[in-house]
């Protein structure tokens, strides 16, 4: 499903502030831990749609989680009653989303599931092993590029297997000892982007953009931002991880102010990509084109 476009390049991970394929973590107030926007109700009507037509595919969760799911739902509640009562309102058992007439009821599935309904993230708990934190719940609709049921029950290496530079270097220890040492109440946000072929939300294959990039094709790609978060459940001590998928279409790109800025800043880091990276990224047939077409913008 291809939701309406919103305000595009809100996030930018690629102005130089952080580099593609480090933690690249920064603090968030708890105000800003949930993103509702203009597409909340697409992208809850869209994970609604995911629900139904196949469960297990998005929605995942081991028997003795119960406790954590319930520290994820109250966390969701909480903040949505905190800081977007622009967007949501709760009485009676129901959350309603004020633009609309539609009502979610709570207390009806798994707590996961139903905090899912209620926000765009896709939501992850992450518990401690004999080899690190693995996935042990997951709520997982709008995946970039991978299958829950590949990686469920995985480690940290496991999930990031084929990731340039996460278990070959550094990177997999800083998150490791990261991990270990978060603190409940923290709060920690990073960035990944990566360009799609289209807008579609739910992507569990990888991309590979193969073709010529023209003035045509490169008008119809899309930069796709996840922004996630960590934070510590405060009494099982398991991990919530969050992704949310912000979709800019570079056919708005010409029209934007600051449109120098960002195709300067984008395609300064394109091209900066290794080849393992341009591979995992799916832009290695594409992305001298694209780089052109950048700065021709």
């Amino acid at each position: 499903m291809r939701p309406p476009a919103s305000a595009p390049f809100r996030h930018r991970p690629y102005d130089g502030t952080t580099q593609p394929f480090t933690v690249g973590l920064r603090p968030v107030a708890e105000a800003s831990w949930l993103e509702p926007d203009a597409l909340l109700c697409a992208h809850l009507e869209e994970k609604e749609r995911l629900f139904a037509a196949n469960l297990p595919a998005v929605f995942r969760a081991e028997d003795n989680t119960a406790a954590a799911q319930g520290e994820v739902f109250e966390l969701v509640v909480e903040n949505l009653r905190r800081f977007h009562e622009a967007t949501h309102s709760f009485n009676s058992g129901n959350v309603h989303l004020t633009s609309t007439a539609r009502r979610i009821a709570l207390g009806e599935a798994q707590d996961l599931l139903t905090a899912s309904k209620l926000v765009q993230e896709d939501l992850v708990i992450m518990r401690p092993g004999p080899e690190g934190y693995r996935m042990v719940a997951a709520s997982l609709c709008f995946p970039s590029s991978w299958r829950l049921s590949e990686k469920f029950g995985l480690s940290m290496t496991g999930i990031h297997e084929g990731v340039p530079g996460f278990n070959q270097s550094r990177m997999g220890q800083v998150v490791a000892r990261l991990f270990e040492n978060l603190k409940p109440g923290q709060l920690l946000c990073r960035f990944n982007w990566s360009i799609y072929p289209d807008g579609e939300l739910h992507h569990p294959q990888p991309e590979r953009i193969a073709f010529k990039v023209s003035a045509n094709s490169f008008a119809r790609l899309f930069l796709r931002v996840e922004r996630q978060t960590l934070r510590r459940l405060p009494r099982s001590g398991d991990i919530l991880f969050t992704i949310k998928i912000h979709h800019d279409p570079l056919a708005v790109l010409s029209r934007q102010e600051d449109r120098t800025l960002i195709a300067s800043s984008l395609r300064k880091q394109l091209l900066a990509l290794d080849n393992d990276q341009l591979t995992y990224k799916g832009l290695v047939a594409a992305r001298d084109e694209i780089a052109m077409q950048l700065e021709q913008v």
